[in-house]
């Protein structure tokens, strides 16, 4: 062994014990976890409660209309504002009606015109018909002089009626409200150009108020007309027992849900007003409730991720981690949101968290 061979041996031999000593020396790192989280669960489905499933309403008018004109045209005066009462013929606004005006004037000319030449026909007939009588004049010159004063007479009468579409035309140039009430909006003032259909202004009879509520398919067998639900207005701090007055038999124009209209009782009192907010519980059966829960998997929208153009929700693992879960969504409605697949009906998912959640993180179940 030469003399460049032993000193490579020493080296190694000394780095070797250099090692070893820092390993005995070295503290040993303690891995601190994080806290957990406290989150609570909720299943998913139909948004129920002691036997009852749950929905939102607002309240409105018994008797609401959108007020417009029928003719297009400058409004002129408008006599209301948001907030006003109204009697039933009360003038809300006026349109131009200058060119209607004008027109009047028109066929008042038109129809003196043709006066004029009635008569003038009927002083022909007249004459001719004496005529005839003594065999002065034929029957065709008499027949033709006929015709002539009934055409005449059809034309006085077809300027008549034109008159009537002008003054007809001229009364909508007013705008009257049809029944006694509130006016709930204002969506023009003077000087804006009304059209035909577009609406000026909300009328709402609101001495009679009635909830108005919007009922999901799956739901809407477990309501009937007569039942009794029972409501929440926080606006008000009121709780009050109503009716279901009435349930619309047709989807088409709702999004695939039904309304339902809920008469108030007499003593609802007088701090209510249209736009309100209302929850609703309505009470089913437990065969129904059963149903629904098995049918629909509704979340409340609060629990809902959003990144980007996904959309998904926390779950809870059996290692208590939570777990984000990608989801598709349907329908929305009272604050709850349809999934479609992602989700089973009856499955958990984190309802709330003390926290910033992600995937891995450490959670704590509460009630």
């Amino acid at each position: 062994m030469n003399i460049h061979q032993k000193s490579l041996i020493a080296v190694l031999i000394i780095a070797m014990v250099t090692a070893s000593a820092c390993s005995q020396d070295k503290k040993p790192t303690t891995i601190v976890a994080d806290k957990p989280i406290e989150v609570k669960l909720a299943n998913a489905g139909i948004k129920s409660a002691n036997g009852s499933i749950e929905i939102t309403g607002k309240v409105e008018g018994i008797q609401s209309a959108n007020i417009s004109t029928r003719v297009m045209g400058t409004i002129t005066s408008m006599r209301v504002k948001a907030g006003d009462q109204v009697k039933a013929g009360q003038v809300l606004f006026t349109i131009n009606a200058i060119d209607i005006k004008a027109k009047s004037a028109q066929t008042e000319a038109m129809i003196a015109q043709a006066e004029a030449a009635m008569q003038s026909a009927k002083k022909d007939f007249e004459r001719f018909t004496a005529l005839f009588k003594q065999q002065s004049a034929t029957a065709k010159e008499l027949e033709q002089i006929t015709l002539h004063y009934k055409s005449a007479q059809a034309n006085v009468e077809a300027m008549k009626q034109m008159k009537n579409e002008v003054n007809a035309n001229l009364s909508y140039t007013t705008i009257t409200a049809p029944f006694a009430g509130v006016i709930s909006q204002k969506l023009a003032e003077t000087g804006s150009i009304a059209s035909p259909g577009m609406p000026v202004l909300t009328l709402e009879q609101v001495s009679t108020l009635q909830v108005s509520a919007l009922v999901p398919e799956n739901m809407v067998a477990s309501v009937a007309i007569g039942n009794e639900v029972e409501m929440t207005i926080d606006a008000a701090d009121k709780k009050l027992t109503g009716k279901i007055a009435q349930i619309n038999t047709s989807s088409q124009f709702t999004g695939g849900q039904y309304v339902i209209k809920i008469s108030l009782p007499s003593t609802a009192g007088k701090r209510l007003y249209s736009g309100m907010y209302v929850n609703i519980a309505i009470p089913v059966k437990e065969s129904i409730k059963t149903t629904l829960d098995n049918e629909a998997v509704m979340v409340p929208e609060s629990s809902i991720i959003y990144k980007e153009q996904l959309t998904g929700l926390y779950t809870a693992t059996t290692q208590n981690t939570a777990l984000l879960r990608w989801v598709r969504l349907g329908k929305k409605q009272a604050g709850q949101v349809e999934v479609l697949s992602g989700l089973s009906a009856g499955e958990q998912y984190i309802l709330s968290a003390e926290g910033k959640l992600y995937n891995g993180a450490p959670i704590k179940l509460v009630k």
